[in-house]
């Protein structure tokens, strides 16, 4: 204790000098001691006596003395010390800002951010959300000096990385890449190349320790791992197959494989054992890396043979490809095609591969007669697979010397297939490339200048003939055609506009809108009002977070109100006696015919709906695909499972009794 009072006595002394400094570092200095005998409040009223600085005095009154815990109360107070005006400080959401104002009076602490000026913080908020940026963190980099910043971006991507990981911390890929983006250090489109060039580098770096996963955090090591028998010792022990693989890939980048002796070899090579035993039936990806891995180092153990056998078992080899990286696939490629015979598996196996594997395959045999007839076969058919098909016309002028191949219009009458309907998984990818190369306008000049003059009107006739096709980008690329081919404006066939048709509903849905409608004037709103006043009350609106929810639901509800009120001006109540039978519109009965069977539709206004009667709203896809077809006549019929799939119109008939009962006005509502 005697202590203790030693430290008050030079608190007091502190006060006469007007030293708050001393006495500051004083109270963190003897933090515990102090807090034994004096409480939180009373070494705050002796903080205050040694100085009469208003900014200091309304710091200690803002950090919570007696509240909170006192090394709490002063780590809030070290904090709001360092942001003094012009001070560089860092916020998750906004970045790196300027400390601008700090207001007493108020409490408020004014910070300019580069998307955000004079955003105002609490000194409660301020503690919680601003930090100090240290000189070296990149963005206070960026600021100071953008050449060398700009100079590492473009010459050194790896150093950038360590700088960005030293600023934040250890991070995986995915929040690299956020971090890059989002700063606007990489560009999105460019993000895929700048970090495959700073991987290249960072894997030559020994302070650096990149993950198998893209889930786990790339680390920054203190010292660069010596490989001795303390690192033989602690690898003997792991039992993570994925660890085992990382830290003898890491072994090998680093060159100590080379020269590395019997004995160690024979540890590393029991472990890689034990990590390929630990994959088997577990990860087939991880089983295809450690395989290629042992068949990279020259191991007899496991045997190739008996690890490619089970890579081939059940296609596991199809599955392993669609999870790994690009590189490691061409890698597990070469490992499988041994001889002819297991080049002739993988060609088998085209239509169920990724788009990678078939790249690879592609890419790897594509000199050898027999991949270039296999390649051919599933070309001649009615139904290429999607994979290979976009392969080919994406790189066509890598594949016009190959004889086997059919002739290009016939290529292309399948990539107008894959672009039509809704498709899924792999096929989807597939979909959209070839959907963007479609767009290309250099790439359609490309493929027109390689097809004589009957295959350019014959292509194009196919392509507008295709109806799945958005219709927009259909009408803009059959308009980029007949640019790039002139002659082609010949077979454009005009398309008739398609009938519109009033909008109306039923009584029955225009009634229960209208009650949606005064139910939302009449109560939601005000009840919302009544809350925007409550949360008032709690002062304070800036950090008010009951007062912006409700405003933000105020703006939701006068957006629905504007649109509902729009709505009930535009659409009409309707009993559909005038609808006619001779096509389909809204107000008729529609039977139609379909894969798996014929249903009856009760096609009517724009909010109708019941599914359990085959009521059907006009806006409808389905409606919408049915509108105007007369019977006999097929049309689109969307599908869940992404195929396209066609029905056919049977019989439009009136509107049942059951239906138009439904239709009516319910008891006690008014229009």
């Amino acid at each position: 204790m005697a202590d203790t009072e030693a430290v008050v006595v030079q608190l007091g002394e502190c006060a006469e000098k007007q030293d708050f400094g001393v006495a500051f570092s004083l109270v963190k200095e003897n933090m515990a001691a102090l807090a034994k005998k004096i409480r939180p409040e009373g070494i705050r009223d002796a903080l205050k006596k040694t100085t009469k600085d208003r900014l200091l005095l309304s710091f200690l009154d803002g950090v919570d003395f007696g509240v909170s815990q006192l090394d709490e109360s002063l780590v809030r107070l070290e904090k709001l010390l360092s942001f003094q005006q012009g001070a560089l400080v860092l916020n998750d959401t906004w970045g790196l800002g300027v400390v601008k104002r700090l207001d007493y009076f108020y409490r408020r602490i004014t910070v300019d951010f580069k998307t955000r000026k004079g955003h105002q913080f609490t000194y409660a908020a301020a503690t919680d959300m601003l930090e100090r940026a240290p000189d070296n963190h990149i963005l206070v980099l960026r600021q100071s000096d953008p050449a060398r910043v700009e100079a590492m971006l473009r010459d050194q991507p790896g150093e950038f990385v360590k700088a960005v990981l030293k600023s934040y911390g250890d991070m995986p890929i995915v929040k690299l890449e956020d971090v890059c983006v989002s700063n606007g250090f990489v560009k999105a489109v460019n993000w895929k190349a700048f970090w495959e060039k700073a991987r290249v580098e960072l894997r030559k770096d020994s302070l650096v320790a990149i993950p198998v996963k893209r889930t786990d955090p790339i680390q920054l090591k203190e010292s660069a791992e010596d490989y001795g028998d303390s690192w033989l010792t602690a690898f003997s022990h792991e039992t993570d197959p994925k660890l085992i693989l990382a830290a003898v890939r890491e072994y090998v980048a680093q060159g100590k494989f080379k020269a590395v002796d019997d004995a160690s070899k024979a540890k590393i090579e029991e472990r890689l054992v034990f990590a390929v035993t630990a994959a088997r039936k577990v990860d087939d990806a991880l089983y295809a890396r450690l395989a290629c891995l042992v068949r990279d180092l020259g191991f007899a153990n496991p045997p190739a043979g008996e690890m490619r056998d089970y890579l081939w078992e059940r296609k596991r080899f199809v599955k392993a490809a669609a999870t790994l990286p690009a590189r490691e696939v061409g890698a597990m490629v070469s490992f499988l095609a041994v001889d002819e015979e297991s080049k002739a598996r993988l060609y088998k196996a085209i239509p169920e591969m990724c788009f990678t594997a078939v790249s690879e395959v592609v890419a790897q045999f594509g000199g050898e007669s027999a991949c270039r007839e296999a390649v051919a076969e599933f070309m001649r058919q009615p139904k290429a697979p999607a994979t290979l098909v976009t392969l080919i016309v994406g790189k066509y002028e890598g594949f016009k010397d190959w004889s086997e191949l059919p002739p290009l219009i016939t290529i292309l009458t399948h990539a107008i297939a894959l672009g039509e309907g809704r498709q899924g998984g792999e096929t989807l990818k597939m979909q959209n490339i070839v959907r963007r190369l479609f767009a290309d306008t250099k790439w359609l000049e490309k493929v027109y200048s390689w097809l004589d003059e009957g295959d350019q009107a014959l292509f194009f006739e196919r392509f507008q003939a295709s109806i799945a096709w958005d219709p927009s980008t259909h009408h803009t690329i059959v308009v980029r055609m007949t640019r790039i081919v002139p002659a082609l404006e010949a077979h454009v066939v005009k398309v008739e506009k398609k009938k519109e048709y009033a909008r109306v509903t039923s009584y029955r849905s225009f009634a229960l809108k209208k009650a949606e409608y005064l139910k939302l004037i009449n109560e939601d709103m005000p009840a919302n009002i009544k809350r925007i006043e409550f949360a008032k009350s709690y002062g304070d609106l800036s950090e008010n977070a009951e007062y912006q929810y409700a405003k933000d639901e105020q703006r939701a509800l006068m957006q629905k109100q504007t649109l509902m009120q729009q709505d009930l001006e535009t659409v009409k109540p309707d009993d559909f006696a005038d609808a006619s039978v001779e096509e389909v519109m809204p107000g008729v009965s529609v039977l139609i015919s379909t894969p798996d069977g014929e249903r009856t539709y009760h096609v009517l206004g724009e909010w109708d709906n019941d599914t359990e009667l085959g009521v059907l709203s006009s806006k409808a896809r389905l409606a919408q695909n049915m509108l105007g077809k007369k019977a006999g006549e097929e049309f689109e019929l969307p599908g869940s499972d992404g195929a396209t799939q066609f029905a056919r119109i049977v019989q439009i008939m009136p509107l049942p009794t059951e239906i138009r009962d439904w239709m009516k006005l319910p008891d006690g509502m008014q229009i």
